[in-house]
């Protein structure tokens, strides 16, 4: 492979999206407070926006996070698990996300805030269709699942909050460096 076939571009992306996945490990288990303050959202947001060819933009952020969950899960059990309980809607809303993050055509803050807050709406009124139909802590009507948004307020305000500041070091970071080096900057050739 010559260096002239490699897209400079693409591997920075790849880059960036791993190393943001890698926070994924920073110990916040003892705190409750923090659950679900992940950069998980924010890279979902931050690949449709910025890879142009969509298998790249759904595959990295997706594999990424597969990777991160079987290793994680394997740091709390002692276990390989490769798939949990809601893991396809949990991805499903994730992939939901890339699908948000194409429409940011203009990189600013009211386009990535507005993103983020989309997203965890998806996020929040999605995945917590399981605990309300799945378990026997709600009732099966519509005032069960009421309930179960309304206990998932703290785990998507965190949601929120990590697509918000992880949002801000990954879009502002690429701005900052595709500002510095041109080679970042998208060419007929796209990501």
């Amino acid at each position: 492979m010559s260096l002239k076939n490699l897209n400079v571009r693409n591997w920075v992306l790849v880059f960036i999206i791993i190393a943001a996945a890698i926070t994924r490990f920073i110990p916040l288990t003892g705190n409750v407070e923090w659950f679900n303050f992940t950069p998980v959202g924010a890279i979902a947001l931050f690949a449709g926006t910025h890879f142009k060819n969509r298998f790249k933009a759904y595959f990295v952020p997706l594999f990424t996070l597969f990777v991160s969950d079987i290793l994680i899960n394997y740091s709390y059990t002692g276990e390989w698990t490769l798939f949990y309980g809601g893991f396809a809607v949990v991805y499903a809303c994730f992939a939901f996300m890339v699908y948000i993050g194409s429409f940011i055509k203009m990189v600013n803050v009211g386009s990535v805030f507005l993103a983020s807050l989309a997203g965890v709406l998806v996020h929040w009124l999605i995945t917590d269709i399981q605990p309300w139909l799945g378990s026997t802590m709600y009732n099966k009507d519509i005032t069960g699942y009421y309930q179960s948004l309304v206990a998932a307020i703290p785990f998507e305000k965190n949601l929120l909050l990590g697509n918000l500041v992880f949002g801000a070091v990954l879009y502002g970071g690429f701005e900052m460096a595709k500002a510095k080096f041109s080679v970042l900057k998208e060419s007929k050739v796209t990501a």
